[in-house]
């Protein structure tokens, strides 16, 4: 019989003191913590050691500390049994971020209450720092610089309590409006662009309580980096590129919406990770405050721009993962699950939407009088403003009537016509659809070319529902006319035109007038009645509807709202609903407008589908040069700045531009970032351990969380139609600037590789390059003197058009 042979089978390193080449370097720990060791995960260990059984700690209710740190979880008792054949909860969670801290024992003299909170002192620093650069000479420039004319007017429009419409949501302007209250101003200032500020205008008051949310940014940018469980020298890195970049620095100085909009973006991140490091006790005081704090985040930056959408992306996007996660521990119940899912429904979707909707119900309680946005709100909606002529208006459309028809559909506006005729098609008159006041608007009730001509001192006869009519456009006397030619934009559509005059015309004329329903009366009505009664206007020879359904017109047409008529015949279709809004006749009596009521919510949805159409609208003119605008791909690696003002030798010059250490910095760090997830990955793969499932958790949390921010915020503007400038990119480059951030920290100062020393000398040099590029370049945000060609060494890149006159 053959001697038996041993066969020893190799499965890897059971030393558990195997030295891993990263360490972990957690921020800041003050005298009353200590670091501890922790101990290699089960691979690593014996098999005597791996069999031990492990008590287990609650994740929910009272927390108790473990005396290890990898201890913190839902571990189980593995009764004896094999460990490598039973699956293990997740708790990649308690892997990331900043591990949960053991309280301090209350603090018995003010010198222990100092030590306990000298964490706290390097982000005071910071924020004194940050206001000084963000308040000084902030009120050199005395005229109105770049969108100080947009949303300067607007504040004005809050104190005086005039509607206006815009393409952002209220809260900023809203914001804008109470620093002017504040400041004592009187909301009289048209802030035309490029004029000089009166005395009696607080401006640099105004400028200073905006710019107050940039100073913001730099300390909750400390305490991001800290809660994502960076080492002390990337907090501080991350707080110095905030802190430094002039891109942020410049367009917080002004009367703008930017530095709110950073500001709530940054603070939605900061409530993240802290909701995230709450996660070791699901359901305590503090995990509800944080995730409550995330939505209400949400809900403040969403309503100051539909930008912050792209950060709301972000955070669904983790809860996600983080649900999903959940839903693959098997240790937690059905119950658990339902109230993980319940509190990310109501925190994070309920709690946003209704800080969202708070912002337009206090800005239409605010703005109750009848302003230059009227147009763009529904009829009922204008009709409670005071101030506009609805309340004399008379109830009942007779023939000879003059009117305006309002279209009904999301985004709607007020059927128009002007001189100037389509450079396509019939070459006639256009017709459009406008959304401001204006005489162009108005039209008047005729009868049919075989009918009497209109008498205005014969019997008021009654505009009904089927009665045929013509409209005639008041300003040109032509009328509102259709053929077979097609709509210039929506090619199945017919061209509506405005065609003939007072004595010429023909059956092309002629509109028949369907009632849908009336808003006070129900669905069987016979009169029509101005503001209440829709209706439908359709043509009596091709059978087809009047239709403005937000289809906008080239140059040619001033961008305005195609008119077609829809040859499909769609009761349900709100844009072939109008309504008359003005109504002037002196032979009828007024009407009692104060009655009627627009719900919130139709006005609501009303204002939204609004801002939305003219966002879209705003797209590049291929025919007209904007020396301002510029591509997304311009913007990581600083291919353009954007001139704020103007450029004469006497003015005080802003050049809104990036620090190129910063940007050019963190946008390489992206590509890092990339390939070395890339290359642990394949490292992986071969079996190779580069890093212990700590660190690994924490590499991809912090990753994961700058580069799908940087993405959610960048990609979209590869898609917009609309024209972008330099100034979209800062909210994106917040999370460049933390990825910058998170490989340095990565690949230098939590790596075993280098001495303190060596780290020491690399922080002191990526600090000198940080203050000294913001040193050489901080004139282009505090104001440039005198003739730009005096000041040299600002041109780095030869596209940036500092030197161009």
């Amino acid at each position: 019989m053959p001697k038996s042979s041993a066969v020893a089978v190799d499965f890897g390193t059971a030393d558990p003191d195997a030295p891993f080449e990263f360490e972990e370097v957690p921020y800041p720990e003050n005298h009353w913590s200590s670091y501890r060791e922790e101990e290699l995960p089960l691979h690593y260990m014996s098999e005597d050691k791996a069999r031990r059984r492990v008590k287990a700690v609650a994740t929910t209710g009272d927390f108790e500390y473990p005396e290890k740190e990898d201890d913190y979880g839902d571990y189980y008792d593995d009764q004896g049994k094999d460990v490598y054949n039973k699956a293990r909860p997740v708790s990649a969670r308690l892997g990331s971020g900043r591990l949960p801290q053991p309280p301090l024992p209350p603090p018995t003299s003010l010198k222990e209450f100092a030590l306990q909170n000298l964490e706290h002192l390097p982000p005071i620093i910071y924020t004194l720092l940050s206001c000084w650069t963000r308040f000084h000479r902030i009120g050199a420039s005395n005229i109105v610089v770049w969108d100080e004319a947009h949303f300067g007017k607007f504040g004005s429009h809050y104190l005086k309590r005039e509607f206006y419409f815009d393409v952002h949501p209220p809260l900023g302007k809203m914001l804008v409006g109470l620093a002017g209250l504040l400041a004592g101003y009187d909301g009289s200032f048209e802030f035309k662009s490029g004029e000089a500020y009166p005395d009696s205008v607080p401006y640099v008051a105004m400028r200073v309580m905006l710019a107050t949310f940039g100073v913001g940014m730099v300390p909750l940018a400390w305490y991001t980096a800290v809660e994502l469980g960076m080492s002390q020298w990337a907090c501080h890195l991350t707080a110095m590129m905030v802190l430094l970049d002039v891109g942020w620095l410049c367009i917080s100085r002004f009367i703008l919406l930017d530095s709110m909009l950073l500001f709530f973006t940054v603070l939605t991140v900061f409530c993240l990770t802290k909701f995230h490091n709450q996660q070791y006790q699901s359901f305590s005081i503090d995990w509800w405050l944080w995730l409550f704090l995330t939505g209400v985040s949400i809900g403040l930056v969403t309503s100051v721009k539909m930008i912050g959408l792209f950060v709301t992306a972000l955070v669904g996007v983790y809860t996600i993962e983080d649900l999903w996660d959940k839903f693959g521990d098997t240790k937690m119940s059905f119950r658990d699950q339902a109230r993980h899912w319940g509190a990310r429904v109501m925190c994070l979707i309920v709690v946003p939407i209704l800080v969202f909707m708070a912002s337009f119900k206090i800005h239409f309680l605010v703005l109750n009088h009848s302003g230059p946005g009227d147009a763009q709100m529904s009829s009922l909606f204008q009709a409670n403003l005071e101030g506009n002529d609805f309340s004399r208006n008379p109830l009942e459309i007779a023939y000879g009537s003059k009117i305006t028809l309002k279209n009904m559909g999301w985004g709607g506006g007020l059927l128009h016509s002007h001189v100037q005729t389509y450079p396509v098609g019939s070459n006639q008159q256009q017709v459009t659809c406008y959304h401001y006041k204006d005489s162009n608007n108005e039209w008047t009730v005729m009868p049919r070319w075989e009918e009497p001509p209109y008498n205005p001192n014969g019997d008021l006869r009654y505009l009904k529902d089927g009665d045929v009519i013509r409209l005639r456009h008041a300003m040109t006397t032509r009328n509102l006319h259709s053929h077979t030619v097609l709509a210039p934009i929506t090619k199945l559509n017919y061209e509506v035109s405005c065609y003939g005059n007072d004595t010429i015309g023909d059956n092309h004329d002629y509109w028949k007038v369907e009632v849908v329903d009336d808003i006070k009366r129900g669905t069987h009505v016979d009169r029509i009645h101005s503001l209440t009664t829709r209706l439908r206007l359709k043509h009596q020879q091709l059978g087809c509807y009047l239709r403005a359904a937000n289809a906008i017109l080239p140059q040619w047409g001033f961008k305005q709202v195609e008119v077609s008529c829809d040859k499909e015949n769609n009761p349900k279709d709100a844009h072939t609903y109008w309504n008359v809004e003005s109504h002037w006749n002196d032979r009828l009596p007024a009407g009692e407008t104060k009655f009627y009521r627009s719900p919130f919510l139709r006005d609501f949805w009303h204002l939204n589908v609004a801002m939305m159409t003219s966002n879209n609208a705003l797209v590049p003119d291929p025919d007209k040069e904007d020396i301002l605008a510029s591509k997304p791909f311009d913007w990581p690696l600083l291919h353009l700045g954007l001139r704020m003002c103007g450029w004469g030798d006497t003015q005080l010059k802003y050049y809104l531009m990036g620090t190129p250490f910063i940007w050019w910095g963190s946008t390489i760090s992206l590509g890092v970032a990339l390939l070395a997830l890339f290359v642990y990955l394949l490292r992986g793969q071969r079996k190779y351990v580069d890093m212990d499932p700590r660190e690994w958790d924490h590499f991809l949390y912090v990753g994961k969380i700058a580069f799908f921010g940087w993405a959610f915020h960048f990609v979209p503007f590869l898609i917009m139609g609309r024209v972008t400038y330099l100034h979209h990119y800062l909210p994106t480059l917040y999370f460049a600037v933390l990825m910058f951030s998170h490989m340095l920290d990565h690949f230098i100062f939590s790596s075993k590789r280098y001495t303190t020393k060596t780290k020491t000398i690399v922080f002191g040099v990526l600090s000198f390059m940080l203050i000294f590029c913001f040193w050489w370049f901080k004139g282009v945000a505090f104001g440039i003197n005198g003739p730009i060609n005096e000041h040299k060494g600002l041109q780095w890149r030869k596209t940036w058009n500092i030197y161009e006159n």
